[in-house]
C-alpha cells in the first residue's frame, strides 16, 4: 500500500513538473532568470577582459620599484597604503559593527523604539554618497582632530563608511541562526554570552565574512572620500599620520594628469587582481571554517 502511494506521489510530481515546464508564464520567467544570470556573467567577463587587454602590455618591473618618481610611476607605495587602509578600517569598523549587530539581535527587546531607530540610522548611513563621507572626514579628522591629510584620517573615514554594511550583514547572519540552537544551549546551562560566542557566532561566520568581503571591496575601490582625508602623496608612508594615496587614488591621479594613461590601465589591472585575491582568500577562509564546524 505504501509503495503504491509513493508511486502516485512521484507521478503527480512529474505531471506537475511537466505542466510547469510547458506553462508559458513559467517558461518566460525561467528564461528571464537565465538571461539575467547570463548578462551578469557576460558583463563581468567583458569588464575583466577589457582591463586585462588594456593593462597587461604595460606591466613592468619599474611599476613596482620602492621609490616613486615621475620616470617609473611606481604603484608599490599605493599598494602598501591600500593594505594599510584595509587593515585599519576593518580594525575600527568590524568590532563596532559586529558588537552593535549582536546587541540588536541577542540583547535588545524585539520591536523596541531603540532598535527601530538604530536600524533607520544604519540604513540612512548606507545611502550617503562617498563624497559626503569625505567632507565629513575632512571636517572631523583632518581639521577638528588635527590629523591633517593622513592615512589614519582616511582609515577612520572609511571605517565610518563601511560600518553600516558590516552591521547589517552581521545582523542578518545572526538572524539566520535557528533559535532552537540558542534554546538548546540555554537548556544545557550555558549563559547568554557563552551561547553567543560558542554557538551563534561560529554558525554565523560565513555571513559575517560576506559582509567583510564587501567592505574590503568598497575600501579598496574608494577614491572620493580619500581625496579629502588621506591626500595624494605618492610616497612610502613614514607613519600613520603621513599622507598617501591608495591604488584607486593613484589610478585617478595618473588619469587626471593625462601623461600616464597606459600606467593607469596597468594600475587598474593590479587593483582588479588585488580585489579578486582578497575575495578568493576570504571565501576560502569561510569555507574552511564551515568545514571545520561540520
Amino acid at each position: 500500500m505504501t509503495q503504491i502511494q509513493t508511486c502516485d506521489v512521484s507521478a503527480a510530481r512529474e505531471q506537475s513538473s511537466l505542466r510547469a515546464r510547458f506553462d508559458p508564464v513559467s517558461f518566460s520567467l525561467r528564461a528571464l532568470v537565465w538571461l539575467a544570470a547570463l548578462t551578469v556573467v557576460v558583463v563581468f567577463m567583458w569588464l575583466v577582459g577589457y582591463i586585462v587587454i588594456k593593462g597587461l602590455p604595460y606591466l613592468s618591473p619599474r611599476l613596482f620599484e620602492w621609490e616613486y618618481s615621475t620616470e617609473n610611476v611606481s604603484m608599490l607605495p599605493a599598494i602598501v597604503i591600500t593594505v594599510l587602509m584595509v587593515v585599519l578600517a576593518l580594525l575600527f569598523a568590524a568590532p563596532v559593527g559586529m558588537g552593535a549587530a549582536i546587541y540588536l539581535v541577542e540583547y535588545a527587546r524585539k520591536g523596541s523604539r531603540l532598535v527601530s531607530l538604530v536600524r533607520l540610522t544604519t540604513e540612512s548611513l548606507a545611502g550617503i554618497p562617498s563624497i559626503v563621507y569625505g567632507l565629513f572626514g575632512f571636517l572631523l579628522f583632518v581639521v577638528a582632530c588635527g590629523m591633517g591629510f593622513s592615512i589614519l584620517g582616511g582609515a577612520l573615514t572609511l571605517a565610518v563608511m563601511v560600518l553600516p554594511l558590516i552591521m547589517r550583514t552581521t545582523e542578518e547572519a545572526l538572524k539566520s541562526v535557528p533559535d532552537s540552537w540558542r534554546e538548546g544551549s540555554f537548556a544545557l546551562g550555558a549563559g547568554r554570552l557563552r551561547t553567543i560566542f560558542r554557538v551563534v557566532l561560529p554558525a554565523a561566520v560565513p555571513g559575517i565574512l560576506s559582509g567583510v568581503i564587501l567592505s574590503i571591496g568598497r575600501i579598496v575601490g574608494e577614491s572620493a572620500a580619500l581625496l579629502y582625508t588621506a591626500g595624494t602623496v605618492a610616497a612610502m608612508p613614514e607613519s600613520l599620520l603621513s599622507s598617501g594615496r591608495t591604488l584607486s587614488v593613484h589610478m585617478y591621479a595618473l588619469l587626471s594628469e593625462g601623461l600616464y594613461v597606459n600606467e593607469a590601465h596597468a594600475t587598474a589591472l593590479v587593483l582588479l587582481i588585488v580585489v579578486l585575491l582578497i575575495n578568493f582568500a576570504s571565501s576560502a577562509v569561510a569555507a574552511l571554517l564551515v568545514r571545520e564546524r561540520s
